[in-house]
């Protein structure tokens, strides 16, 4: 690869902050470090986002407008959410961290924070999901998520995050079809348009670069599986 810099592209994340101008930099942050982020202002807001995408991460402020953080955390524990909740508040002693954390969040920060801390944590939460392997094998395809690397026959494949992304989905699969709308949600954010054949795109760019024989088969009328 071009860059040993580490990308999370299969990384979907909601940030729940009411501070407007907090959210923007958090959400421009984790977008620079390769995640597709979604930003929220207040507890309703963040409930209706999850009721519609499974979200892998969750960051969550806990004085929230309209529906409190903490109701919010119950909610999602209560509905069996997949994605992990990081807890942001602005109170950090000890007995504040246990009431989170006995809430049901997965982890909890307190500001303010170092913005390095916080992908870190992301990061970590993310990688908790069940079963997935640092590298994954697919033949002779090779792909290292940690160091964002992906390799054919032993030889290096310079991918952008969205190929990269795209090409983990189809890999943690397994050999089972993923679907267009599938790819959209966990690799692009709400500001994708559902319409448009991005995801068509980026899997014709995929298979020219994976090169020959062909690993990516389209499943027609379904989706797409290698």
């Amino acid at each position: 690869m071009s860059s040993d810099r580490v990308h999370d592209c299969g990384v979907r994340v909601l940030v729940v902050e009411d501070h407007a101008a907090l959210a923007e930099r958090i959400g421009e942050g984790l977008r620079d470090a390769g995640m597709a982020v979604d930003v929220v202002y207040d507890g309703a807001a963040a409930l209706e986002s999850t009721a519609m995408v499974d979200y892998d991460v969750v960051v969550l402020d806990r004085d929230l407008p309209r529906v409190h953080g903490d109701r919010v955390c119950r909610a999602l524990v209560r509905e069996g959410s997949r994605g992990r909740i990081l807890m942001l508040t602005a109170a950090v002693d000890v007995d504040d961290r246990i009431d989170g954390l006995e809430l049901g969040a997965d982890d909890y920060l307190g500001k303010p924070f170092a913005f390095g801390e916080l992908v870190a944590r992301i990061r970590a939460l993310s990688r908790r999901g069940p079963g997935v392997p640092p590298v994954l094998h697919r033949g002779d395809l090779a792909m290292d998520c940690a160091r964002h690397r992906v390799t054919r026959g032993g030889l290096p494949i310079a991918l952008t995050r969205k190929e990269f992304g795209v090409l983990e989905r189809l890999l943690i699969a397994d050999g089972a079809t993923v679907s267009a709308e599938e790819l959209l949600e966990h690799v692009w954010d709400a500001n994708a348009d559902p319409f448009s054949n991005t995801v068509a795109v980026t899997i014709g760019r995929l298979r020219r670069k994976l090169g020959d024989p062909p690993l990516i088969e389209t499943v027609i009328g379904v989706g797409y599986r290698l």
